[in-house]
């Protein structure tokens, strides 16, 4: 693999959010498993060798130490539906320290469309894990992304940034208790099982206390399991039509690369809200046209307001101070990392000076303490009082001869 220097001004993020592109936008640049394999497959002859891919319902971003941000863009739009030039001329482009404070507001929840929506912590980790596997993640990033984990850890224990109810899948509960009546009445459709599927269904259970609904999921056993847990019911996929004439109400949260509900399920039937929870949208888009049925997607989901995000807003200040002393943190360990070659020499330099004949031979003269420490302790006290200097004073200086100096006066009383 080719090798970026992993420096801060090395790092780079480039992505598309839902702050100006649309879900059906953001569909174009979603990249599933397959796509991120090809992604990482590739990438040495990009000659990238560290990054990772976030792509959620609400944004896809690459990651990663590169020459510039156009490598990396190009190894992220080969693999997408969406096409460089359009990605080009609406993604954000970070370098350095903005790059690493963009990534630090995403992990904490400030980049969320609903503010403090903590489930990126899990997509974050399952997106370097992915990485991580294929030998994309080295010693420096997976540094920086304990950082970002422990920051958002802290944010979520000592603020109330994620507290209370809100993310897509609970503004989708609202919405129906909002606008469909005698809801326990209706028969309710839920179409896969994934992550925020089971967290829906539990929304659903919890909120609208029904257990009229039905679930349906691509590898059926997982349906089974939910809803042996929860007390409801199941079908198989390849019931789907059927169970989709049968409900009132349909919330898909699949991530398939194709449409699962067509207009031929919808054209003959009855009225229908039907929720679509998934990126890229899993409802063909012309089902959507049709006059008896009502679309919901996330992004009109995500413009729900309540006073659960108020107060998350009033938490922001406690969170931006929380990320800026581990960003301080880390550029402190980044700013010693790179002092670690020249304390290595110094150290062999001493090491050497201390095996050296015409030393021995002008220290044995002098008079020692009974208790003095060993040559090693002698060595490593010196460093460690140079690496001191060198990250508080911020200046070259002569490091080599003050710690020469330093070690012979060791030496003597």
């Amino acid at each position: 693999m080719a090798n970026n220097k992993q420096d801060i001004n090395n790092f780079f993020i480039a992505g598309i959010n839902y702050k100006k592109t649309d879900a059906l936008l953001r569909g174009q640049y979603a990249i599933n498993n397959d796509q991120y394999a090809d992604l990482l497959a590739n990438a040495p002859k990009d000659g990238l060798n560290e990054l990772f891919v976030l792509s959620t319902c609400n944004r896809t971003e690459i990651y990663g130490f590169a020459a510039d941000a156009e490598t990396l863009i190009h190894s992220l739009c080969a693999q997408t539906q969406g096409s460089l030039e359009t990605f080009k001329e609406i993604a954000y482009v970070k370098k350095g320290i903005s790059a690493i404070e963009h990534l630090f507001d995403v992990g904490a929840g400030l980049d969320s469309q609903i503010l403090g929506d903590y489930e990126i912590v899990g997509q974050l980790k399952q997106a370097i894990k992915f990485s991580k596997e294929k030998g994309f993640v080295g010693a420096y990033m997976e540094r920086l992304i304990n950082g970002v984990l422990q920051t958002s850890k802290q944010i979520r224990t000592n603020t109330e940034l994620s507290g209370g109810t809100v993310s897509v899948s609970f503004a989708a509960i609202q919405y129906i208790k909002e606008t469909i009546p005698n809801v326990s009445s209706k028969k309710i459709l839920l179409i896969g099982t994934g992550k925020i599927g089971r967290n829906t269904c539990k929304n659903l259970v919890d909120y609208l206390d029904t257990k009229n609904i039905t679930l349906v999921n691509r590898t059926q056993s997982k349906a089974a399991e939910l809803a042996a847990e929860l007390g409801l019911m199941y079908a198989p996929v390849e019931a789907l039509d059927q169970q989709v004439q049968l409900a009132d109400i349909i919330l898909v949260a699949t991530n398939s690369a194709e449409p699962i509900i067509i207009k031929d399920h919808l054209e003959n039937s009855s009225t229908k809200l039907i929720i679509d929870l998934s990126i890229p949208y899993n409802v063909e888009e012309a089902a959507q046209q049709l006059s008896h049925i009502t679309l919901v997607n996330v992004d009109e989901l995500s413009k729900i307001k309540d006073a659960t995000l108020e107060k998350r807003k009033a938490e922001i200040p406690k969170v931006k101070s929380i990320i800026a002393s581990h960003i301080e943190e880390f550029v402190e360990w980044h700013e010693m990392r790179q002092h670690v070659p020249v304390l290595k020499e110094v150290k062999s330099k001493l090491q050497a000076m201390n095996n050296c004949e015409m030393y021995i031979a002008c220290i044995s003269r002098q008079v020692h303490h009974p208790k003095e420490a060993s040559a090693g302790e002698k060595i490593q006290k010196v460093l460690n009082g140079m690496a001191v200097k060198m990250r508080t004073q911020h200046q070259p200086g002569c490091y080599y001869l003050e710690a020469i100096n330093e070690f012979i006066a060791t030496g003597t009383n």
